[in-house]
């Protein structure tokens, strides 16, 4: 509600300020090389990432520099893992709920989510926000009886260097607003935890559009999450 007044509020100047960016900022392609194979040796592990533009690896040239090249490197000596990404750039909680609902059942040990910052650009409360993120889970373990959902806090869009304030202000705002319903609701379910990629969110390590993380971002982040897996697996 909160965000939601201020953006009718500041809205001659936020709204203007977010076309802009739309229009000015980069696009940057989605990461080249393989989204499926089998690599790695030891434990046997299935593992699904799925979500947005950060999934998928905008921000570097191949998907070994991406979430997915990081994190399999990072397990590959102590698992064989059974990988596959589905990840496009600008899809919401909501689209990827959408599209669940058409998925074969396939079963997977682990599902890694990247979503929230499209929802964060959108009018969507953080309520609203939750109930989506709660049905999206429900899917995964329908749809991939997955023993482990890792999702991804939104990282901290207030130090976006693509982002003019107020708009970064207002969107970092809404983002951190959105972590905590996350965070608050995670906490109660056996089966989910969080990964955050906020820490080590150097400005000078991100992708040329000043949106995207670059390759020193993508490697913490897939060591965060491997560290998280071989906490349960190992």
């Amino acid at each position: 509600m909160l965000h939601q007044l201020v953006l009718l509020l500041m809205a001659p100047v936020l709204l203007p300020q977010g076309i802009f960016i739309r229009k000015s900022t980069p696009r940057l392609k989605e990461a080249a090389g393989p989204r499926y194979g089998i690599e790695g040796q030891g434990k046997p592990l299935r593992l699904l990432l799925i979500g947005d533009s950060a999934a998928a690896g905008v921000g570097v040239e191949h998907q070994s520099q991406a979430l997915s090249g990081q994190l399999i490197s990072t397990l590959c000596d102590q698992f064989r893992i059974d990988w596959q990404l589905i990840a496009k750039t600008g899809v919401t909680t909501k689209e990827v709920w959408l599209k669940l609902s058409d998925h074969p059942k396939q079963d997977y040990d682990i599902v890694i989510v990247s979503l929230g910052v499209n929802d964060v650009t959108t009018q969507l409360s953080s309520s609203e926000w939750i109930k989506q993120q709660k049905r999206l889970v429900a899917q995964l373990r329908d749809c991939f009886s997955c023993q482990q959902i890792i999702l991804t806090k939104i990282p901290p869009m207030d130090k976006f260097p693509a982002l003019p304030n107020p708009l970064r202000w207002y969107l970092g705002s809404k983002a951190k607003a959105f972590n905590r319903k996350l965070e608050r609701w995670v906490s109660t379910q056996s089966d989910c935890e969080i990964v955050t990629i906020e820490p080590p969110l150097d400005p000078d390590q991100m992708a040329s559009d000043g949106f995207h993380p670059g390759p020193k971002i993508y490697q913490y982040w897939g060591n965060a999450a491997a560290q998280v897996i071989k906490a349960r697996w190992l």
